[in-house]
């Protein structure tokens, strides 16, 4: 097969989908030319040690939890909530590793989720039609003409609000707010509140004596112990933003896009010969590729020598959005074409995406949908012989009422009480940490029965 020649701008000569006309073309090249003299947001080293830690949750040695905003708003750049988003995927991390006995991958929806797909290029409301809102990067979600004009200044504001969300971030994960005690007594609190209580207790005091026992051993302050690896990604969809802040690496000399250490392409914009594709396969970070219901297994084999046609472990995961209802007869089929083409991939389930419903005025999702397409995904996993690498999720360490169920059991009469999202339903605070909770059951318990893949033992 030929390859073709690569560079950050090959893709303006491929079809497009979900890229907004600017109706100055050139404001929009000003603002690429400015982005592109502007530092880094994040570095070669830093998606290298990402893709190791991925090649071996692709191999079973690890799991993956990747979570956050369904997008951010620049209304919402605070300190409190993004420490409240990274202190519940925190929370859900280490519950997680108890019952996986693995090292978790943490990857937040963070620093640079401001584009969303849109079904539809315009919305229209009481007989008057504008474009959709796509995201605070390109436009306002105001319903005024002016508010939904693509402006190119966005851009710009999008990467200093990356960068100050990253650098708190990065101020968590290394300056003591991570330490593993602390975070479990965080969830020691949510075992106390939750109705599930006396279900949750018995992993919470496994926790509690493994960190006494790693205490009696002096290693209290270990840098594992108050310090943790996190890593930001998010969808690649406006992609003169994207070229923009792709840079050549001194070390290796190869191409990486510089705006987060993961970035994925969605189920909307990964055909073959598009222009997301095309610009993703050149840069060297980790990539990630959504995998909905209607992906046909050559292509998703196809997608895979593209994206990544040296087969590098840790290089490409697949992120399964089925739905809870389609996802036993869906997934199997591409499970099996990726294997019998000996394909390196690590494999996550997105349950958020395929579980959404409308309710009166408001979009929603179930939480008991959402926990049994993972469990489904687990099962088809295990019946296939592969491994189950990770979960994504939608979610947000606020209090909101956006989607139902839970031990709570908040029902669709709630949702007015605190419906925040500008976009799609999230799991809130604590329906997301309940989530781990239960995800982290499943996995020890397939693991104590031997329900796992034999692969998770290597």
């Amino acid at each position: 097969m030929t390859v073709r020649s690569w560079q950050p701008g090959s893709w303006r000569e491929m079809p497009v989908r979900q890229v907004p006309e600017y109706p100055d073309p050139a404001r929009l090249e000003a603002m690429e030319a400015r982005l592109a003299g502007y530092p880094p947001l994040v570095f070669a080293g830093e998606a290298r040690r990402l893709q190791a830690a991925l090649a071996k949750a692709g191999q079973g040695q690890g799991f993956v939890l990747q979570g956050g905003d369904c997008a951010e708003s620049f209304a919402d750049f605070r300190p409190n909530p993004i420490r409240d988003t990274f202190r519940v995927l925190l929370q859900m991390a280490v519950v997680l590793t108890f019952g996986s006995s693995m090292p978790v991958v943490k990857l937040g929806r963070m620093a640079g989720q401001f584009a969303k797909p849109r079904s539809s290029d315009t919305e229209t409301q009481g007989g008057v039609t504008l474009p959709s809102y796509r995201g605070d990067i390109i436009n306002g979600p105001e319903f005024d003409a002016s508010a939904r004009l693509p402006d190119p200044a966005r851009m710009e504001f999008a990467y200093m609000q990356s960068a100050g969300t990253l650098n708190l971030l990065r101020a968590f994960a290394t300056g003591g707010y991570a330490d593993l005690h602390e975070v479990h007594r965080w969830n020691l609190g949510f075992v106390e509140r939750s109705p599930l209580a006396d279900r949750y207790r018995d992993l919470a005091a496994r926790i509690d004596e493994t960190l006494r026992f790693m205490g009696a051993c002096g290693m209290a302050g270990a840098p594992q112990v108050r310090e943790t690896d996190f890593y930001t990604s998010h969808e690649a969809l406006l992609l003169p933003y994207e070229q923009a802040l792709t840079r050549i690496d001194s070390t290796t000399g190869n191409w990486y896009a510089c705006s987060a250490h993961f970035l994925w392409i969605g189920d909307r914009t990964r055909q073959p010969d598009g222009a997301h594709v095309e610009f993703l396969r050149g840069v060297h970070n980790p990539l990630g590729l959504k995998v909905g219901p209607t992906t046909d297994p050559d292509e998703l084999v196809r997608l895979t020598e593209i994206l990544n046609p040296a087969n590098v472990p840790g290089r490409l995961t697949l992120i399964t959005r089925m739905g809870a209802q389609k996802l036993p007869d869906k997934l199997p089929p591409l499970l099996r074409a990726v294997k019998r083409a000996g394909r390196e991939v690590v494999w996550i389930s997105d349950p958020m995406h395929g579980n959404t419903h409308t309710a009166g005025s408001y979009k929603t999702r179930s939480f008991d949908a959402i926990l049994t397409e993972i469990r489904d995904f687990f099962d088809v996993h295990a019946a296939e012989g592969t491994w189950p690498g990770g979960v994504h999720v939608e979610m947000t360490g606020s209090d909101v009422t956006e989607c139902v169920g839970g031990a709570h059991q908040l029902t669709e009469a709630d949702l007015s009480a605190n419906y925040a999202t500008s976009c799609d339903p999230r799991l809130n605070a604590e329906q997301a940490l309940e989530l781990a909770f239960l995800v982290a059951e499943e996995l020890k318990t397939r693991r104590e029965t031997g329900a796992a893949p034999a692969l998770a033992a290597q």
